[in-house]
Order: structure tokens, then sequence, then C-alpha cells
């Protein structure tokens, strides 16, 4: 357990609370009344507050805008059926967050501000959680350089955030998914598996092409072939072929440890499908459907839980898919979603009760 921290908290004189339209929650545009925030100095993390959620006041030298070390992570808190408000799986995101950083050549945060600070955040604001079907309350974790000089280097300094945004879901219906054959999201030896800014802001001209095109995202290929399978924009991606999961390996050092995709592998299997963690190339799933043994395609992640993909495009070939035959996939969420509002056991403790 973490132990408890003595933090500075300064509550907002009114609630925006009162003025939410939460039948109306595009994800990410809203935030709560509070945020928490630390800074690194002198080789300690210090001045560590809740506050009124508030704009930043920066210098145009600030070093995370010019070489650009700046790392989050995406966690989700929920109301049970009880009442309770619960974090789903935040250690895991603490520990990842930590790898993040050693790749960025960042701070380690402690636990004692990244776990008891989002408790008491959580805690402090947990109104705001929806109590509705597939809603939730977005924790978003934080951390930039904040030297203001201009040279490349690590900073000496940093600023920790964490804010919190009520959010509905993520995409309104199954996605269609065009396989990037072109650009690169990462590469072995690479910054892949951090969740730093610079891998999504390397994403973006992909993602509007494919928007341009009608299409929600792209599956990322790897960089020298452009065959091997990654991930998608913003989720890991699951294959069910001939009743076997295939997801790709995260060996190679270039795609994100998803923990929602961890506890689809663990869930999977609980259900009774293998769960095969390995390399799998465009062809292959090209094949397969052709056969009629691509059975569904979906994606995990903390935004996005569990999405359909109703159609893959690769060049010229577009494979479309009955999600109203899928079995697994709905099953998946289904049983994610129960052990997130209490109708199923915790029996893997992944639920942090504030």
């Amino acid at each position: 357990m973490t132990e408890a921290l003595d933090i500075v908290i300064t509550k907002a004189e009114t609630s925006k609370l009162n003025v939410m339209d939460f039948d109306h929650l595009p994800f990410g545009r809203y935030f709560t009344d509070h945020m928490l925030e630390a800074d690194y100095e002198n080789g300690e993390w210090k001045n560590v507050e809740i506050k009124p959620y508030q704009p930043l006041l920066m210098e145009p030298s600030l070093s995370a805008l010019h070489y650009g070390q700046a790392i989050f992570e995406g966690i989700k808190a929920y109301k049970d059926i009880f009442g309770n408000a619960l974090i789903f799986r935040p250690y895991d995101n603490f520990k990842r967050f930590n790898i993040s950083a050693a790749r960025m050549s960042m701070p380690s945060i402690p636990e004692e501000i990244f776990i008891e600070g989002m408790r008491q955040l959580t805690e402090l604001d947990k109104n705001w959680i929806p109590a509705k079907k597939d809603h939730s309350l977005y924790i978003r974790p934080l951390m930039f350089a904040t030297d203001t000089e201009l040279g490349v280097k690590a900073s000496a300094t940093y600023k920790f955030l964490i804010m919190l945004s009520p959010a509905g879901p993520y995409h309104d219906g199954p996605m269609k998914i065009v396989v990037e054959e072109k650009y690169t999201r990462a590469a072995p030896g690479g910054v892949g598996f951090a969740k730093n800014a610079g891998n999504y802001g390397a994403s973006l001209l992909a993602a509007t092409i494919a928007h341009k095109n009608g299409y929600d995202q792209v599956l990322w290929t790897d960089s020298s072939e452009h065959k091997w399978l990654q991930e998608v924009g913003m989720m890991n991606v699951f294959f069910i072929i001939n009743n076997v999961a295939v997801t790709p390996s995260l060996n190679e050092g270039t795609i994100l440890a998803g923990v929602t995709r961890d506890s689809a592998i663990i869930l999977l299997e609980e259900m009774g499908y293998k769960v095969e963690e390995r390399n799998i190339n465009i062809d292959e799933v090209t094949g397969a459907y052709k056969k009629g043994t691509l059975q569904e395609v979906f994606g995990t992640g903390t935004a996005a839980t569990i999405a359909l993909i109703k159609e893959l495009k690769y060049k010229d070939f577009i494979m479309q898919f009955d999600i109203l035959s899928w079995i697994a996939a709905p099953e998946l969420k289904r049983k994610l979603t129960d052990i997130k509002e209490g109708r199923a056991k915790d029996k893997y403790g992944w639920l942090f009760k504030i």
C-alpha cells in the first residue's frame, strides 16, 4: 500500500459540475475542478499540491517545447453498481510511466506522488465520475521538461501534473482502419514502447490522410518492409484466426505494452482462447480473410477499451466484417466492464478503491 502523502489542497471556490451536460461528453474536452501539480528541482520532487484547474505560466524557451521531453499516461476511474469510485490498474500505469521516463532521460516519479496524489485528486472530484454505461473519468498524468534555456540536452527540471476529464465513449461505433505503408511510427531501438508525446505527434499526418479517405485510424507496420503489424493509432490490435487470438509481440520494442491489452490476454485465456503474442504480417491476415478463417479484428486501449473493427483496408483490398456475428470481442468487453463496474469478482486485483 502507498503511504499517505501530505498534499496541500486548495479547493475551487465554485464548481463547474453544476453546468456540465453529462449526456454530451466528447472525449477529453472537459476537465474537473482540480488538478495535481509537482515540480522536480535539484534532484528531488517538491511543491506537491492539488489546486483548481488552471492555465500554466511558461516561458517560450521551455525545454519541452523545443526538444520533446514529454510523457503521459491514460487511466480510467469508474463508479461500480454500489456507487464506489474505482481506478482500473493504476499501478501498471505507474510502472509504465517510469519506463517511459527512463527512455526519455527523465526522472522517475515516486509512487506516493503518482498513486496517492491520483487517489486524493480523484477522491476530491469523484462526483465527476459519470455513472453511465461506457462512461468514465479519464485520468491523465503528464510530465514535461521545464528548463528555460536552449541546447539539446536532458532537462534538469520537470513538472508533473494529473488532470481529470469526464468522458463518454471514445468512438461512437465500430471502426474503419487502413494499413499504413508509407509512414513509420516506430523502429527497433526507438521509443515506440514509451508513451511519449513525440510518438503521437509523428502519427498525426498518417491519421489525417486516413480521415480524408474515410477511415478512422491507421494500423502501423514495421519500418523496413511495411508488412509486420504493430498497433493502431491509439490502441493495440487483436486478430481472431481459427479461434486463436493473435496480437503483435512486444519483443521489438516498437509497440506500447497496453494495460488493456494485458487485461484482454488474461480474459481471453479465461474464456478458453489460445492467445499468441507473436510477429504477424499483413499477408497472413489477408490470407486468413480470403480463406474465411479471420473471424474478428478489434483494438484494446484505455480510451477505446474494446473497439470493434468493421473494415480493414490494405492497398486496394478491403476486408469487411459482420460484427453482429462476433463472439470474442463482445464477450471480452462485457467481462471487462463487469469487473470494472462491480458485477463480476475482481479476482486479479485490478481495481483500486478510492
